[in-house]
């Protein structure tokens, strides 16, 4: 989540692209003339391109913050419908208002289905929403969040307040390393393994993530008995969710006995996300259950999630279940599918 932080400065910036693929950032703030109205110099918008022929704007107060690491670009800008907004690559991650749905939407279905989750790794994560997300589970013991961008971690830890006490806390353990790498020559196994992942971009490493081979040889053999991984799976929105969504369900079927999708929207994406959890023991809890291990293993009031919104949250429209259903492509580092990844956004 983004949370309360000091200004910074708001000056002019270009910033150019990275080897990950994704979209470039190109924030660019002239000064306004000198005879513009004082209302229209305050009225500044970021544009994300999300394809060819669209794109989402979202007005701003200011450009709090920004840097850039080796990996990636890093914005902070405070917007005037969905509050402040962490901006990578030029692609929104998460807003304020709403980025409860999408982290408690990864985190707690995998953990209130584990019959007691005591370890967790997760990959990516580093503006620590999903780590302060899991250590809620009072059964949870030891988090190890692996994020390759050392300075994305630390500007997050800077100016997203809100994750200060998860970055803190004596049960993070926090390794700046590719998650790959990291899982692969662990010797620790795992109740639950989260993938907070970048989308899958053409051009960048981060889709092997998303392979066959990967959930099959590094993944599961990390998992304990019981042990559940989820991942979040792109957009899932009637018109979007051939993109990667359906591939990475089937992929995962083709690895796990039980998989299951779920979706829920989120405002600030403008579409329906999806995410995916798979295991080799069965998602059978009823809401009732779900309702009873929130009461009694979380602590404090979700925001978002209820037994009852987790459930009907895995019953997809017509249109994608059939999708799924249908779907026949395997994810592999020589046949992958990827999300909208070329284009720009720009804050003028």
């Amino acid at each position: 989540m983004v949370g309360a932080m000091p200004p910074a400065d708001t000056l002019p910036c270009d910033v150019a692209g990275n080897a990950y693929g994704a979209k470039h950032l190109h924030l660019q703030l002239p000064a306004p003339p000198k005879q513009q109205p004082a209302d229209e110099a305050e009225c500044k918008w970021y544009e994300e391109e999300i394809d060819d022929d669209l794109k989402l704007c979202y007005a701003l107060n200011s450009v709090l913050h920004r840097g850039a690491s080796k990996y990636q670009e890093i914005a902070l800008l405070d917007t005037k419908h969905f509050g402040k907004a962490l901006i990578i690559d030029g692609k929104m991650q998460s807003t304020e208002v709403d980025e409860f749905i999408y982290h408690e939407s990864l985190i707690h279905p995998p953990l209130l289905f584990h019959p007691n989750p005591k370890t967790v790794f997760i990959m990516g994560g580093g503006e620590g929403s999903a780590a302060r997300e899991v250590l809620r589970h009072k059964t949870v013991q030891r988090v190890v969040m692996c994020d390759i961008d050392q300075e994305v971690v630390d500007f997050c830890r800077t100016y997203l307040t809100v994750n200060r006490e998860a970055f803190s806390s004596d049960k993070l353990c926090l390794i700046i390393n590719d998650a790959r790498v990291e899982l692969e020559k662990s010797r620790e196994k795992f109740d639950v393994i989260v993938g907070d992942l970048a989308d899958p971009v053409e051009g960048g490493p981060c889709y092997q993530l998303y392979t066959k081979s990967f959930y099959e040889h590094i993944v599961k053999p990390k998992l304990n008995d019981h042990g559940i991984f989820v991942t979040q799976a792109g957009p899932a929105g009637v018109l979007t969710h051939k993109e990667v969504f359906s591939s990475i369900y089937n992929t995962l079927k083709h690895v796990f006995k039980y998989v299951q999708a779920y979706t829920a929207h989120v405002p600030s994406f403008a579409d329906t996300w999806g995410w995916v959890m798979a295991s080799d023991h069965p998602f059978d809890l009823s809401a009732q259950q779900i309702n009873e291990r929130i009461k009694d293993t979380i602590v404090g009031e979700l925001a978002y999630l209820s037994g009852e919104s987790l459930i009907s949250s895995t019953t997809l429209n017509k249109s994608v279940h059939q999708s799924l259903l249908n779907e026949i492509h395997v994810y592999t580092e020589d046949d992958a599918r990827f999300v909208y990844g070329h284009g720009r956004a720009c804050c003028a």
